[in-house]
């Protein structure tokens, strides 16, 4: 739940109850998201009416002024992180954004933004099915078209920033490849364009493809065709299937979700269950979470930016509203994450938000995540159309020994009980002693409770997954 998720709170703690465990859980988030009703998800779309506006009309108003395509990637971020607080399908969300950063398109660009929204949405419609068919969605999208310079590339001048990037990032992996097939693949990608400027609409220009014999590593074709497009299936269907991009992708998920340095062991099974499975993402993804490799590495996994201020947001049990203001919650929560180090999406390099810890593990991350759990835990930043839980959601009427109440706050805002190691850190934070009693008359409740609360969001129990 920890690592396929975005923090527990009361509503998961539900769901999974209701389940019949995490197990059972886990299985229906897999197989039948839908049946975890997310209209509170979805319902804050609306707050961010440019989110659906079409590629012209983002185009068109950003000539003109009114607002600009970095006002609008804000606000896709702004929807991502707040959407990620109340979902209860967290399983499929996480899942898209994992792919989204692995096939990723960068938030930022004066071109890709026009279509940077409807990427996204093409991502979450195939992040739990099978990995040829997203591939193929993302790789025509006119937002990677756009962003890798294939949308204006052409027979007598073909660019080979997509067809690299597709070899090296998005299927075989680095080392796999040599220059002779990026040239074929690029070749293989002319004819897909995008006006640019102007209508942005989507197409596919015949005269624009480059005819003759191809061939990457295994796959070969004559390529005789001036409509190229079915061989680009062909030829994605080819790298989705192929034993290298199992290596890759399921190595990937391996470092994101188990550790760092994943057992090669554990990678070479889950590429083989990729393989048997006709790319599928659901037994790739069941079989990592039934390994050993998998619940012996509870914990080892720190939070990046975004799931840190996501998990914040869960554990205290913040409510937030509808932006009224430019310094509304709903939209201080971008800034939140870009102080930690990385807003969503916004990766400038075609590789992605990345995966290993040593990325987020720096002396100013967690100096950054100290500032954002103690501002959050007096409810003094951000303020404005969010709703705190007060000090009288935890501290009882009648006295409590403060290792007692350690141990009540450890549960509700992570789920878990006090370790002996969070009650010692609460009571130097606090200053008070484990056998203290503490009710409302307590100088703790009466102003030092934001101390214990960031202590608990400090632990290693909240930034680890």
């Amino acid at each position: 739940m920890t690592r396929f998720g975005y923090g527990v709170d009361g509503t998961l703690a539900r769901d999974v109850r209701r389940a019949g465990g995490a197990k059972a859980w886990f299985e229906q988030q897999l197989t039948r998201p839908g049946s975890f009703n997310d209209r509170d998800a979805d319902a804050v779309r609306r707050w961010w009416p440019d989110l659906d506006r079409t590629p012209a009309d983002l185009w068109q108003r950003q000539v003109q002024e009114i607002r600009g395509g970095w006002q609008v990637m804000e606000d896709y971020g702004r929807w991502l992180l707040v959407r990620r607080i109340r979902t209860r399908r967290p399983v499929l969300e996480k899942m898209t954004e994992f792919w989204e950063a692995m096939l990723h398109v960068p938030v930022s660009g004066d071109a890709q933004f026009t279509w940077r929204v409807d990427y996204g949405d093409t991502v979450r419609r195939h992040a739990l099915g099978r990995f040829d068919q997203l591939l193929a969605a993302t790789t025509t999208h006119p937002a990677m078209l756009i962003f890798l310079s294939a949308a204006t590339s052409t027979k007598r001048a073909p660019n080979e920033n997509l067809g690299r990037e597709l070899l090296e990032l998005h299927t075989l992996g680095t080392g796999s490849y040599d220059e002779d097939d990026v040239k074929a693949s690029a070749r293989i990608l002319t004819g897909w364009h995008v006006d640019l400027w102007k209508t942005w609409k989507a197409s596919y220009v015949e005269e624009d493809h480059w005819t003759g014999k191809v061939r990457v590593r295994g796959f070969e074709h004559d390529n005789r065709e001036a409509d190229g497009r079915e061989m680009t299936r062909q030829y994605l269907r080819y790298l989705a299937h192929h034993p290298d991009t199992a290596r890759h992708v399921c190595e990937r998920l391996a470092t994101k979700f188990v550790r760092d340095d994943p057992p090669q062991a554990l990678v070479k099974r889950l590429a083989k269950v990729y393989l048997e499975n006709d790319t599928a993402i659901v037994p790739v993804l069941r079989a990592l979470v039934a390994s050993k490799e998998f619940r012996a590495s509870a914990g080892d996994k720190l939070r990046d930016p975004g799931e840190d201020v996501v998990a914040t947001y869960r554990a205290l049990g913040v409510e937030v509203r509808r932006p009224s203001r430019n310094d509304s919650g709903a939209n201080a929560i971008l800034w939140q994450a870009s102080g930690l180090g990385l807003s969503p999406h916004a990766w400038p390099r075609p590789d992605g938000t990345p995966v290993s810890d040593d990325v987020w593990a720096s002396p100013s991350r967690a100096l950054g995540s100290m500032s954002m759990h103690w501002s959050m835990a007096g409810g003094w930043w951000p303020s404005e159309g969010l709703r705190y839980r007060t000090p009288s959601a935890w501290v009882p009427k009648k006295p409590i020994r403060f290792a007692d109440l350690v141990d009540e706050v450890s549960r509700d805002l992570l789920h878990r009980p006090a370790s002996r190691r969070l009650v010692e850190t609460a009571c130097l934070a606090t200053g008070c002693r484990a056998k203290e009693k503490i009710d409302r008359e307590h100088g703790l409740y009466e102003w030092g409770f934001p101390r214990l609360l960031a202590a608990v969001l400090d632990s290693p129990d909240h930034l680890a997954c």
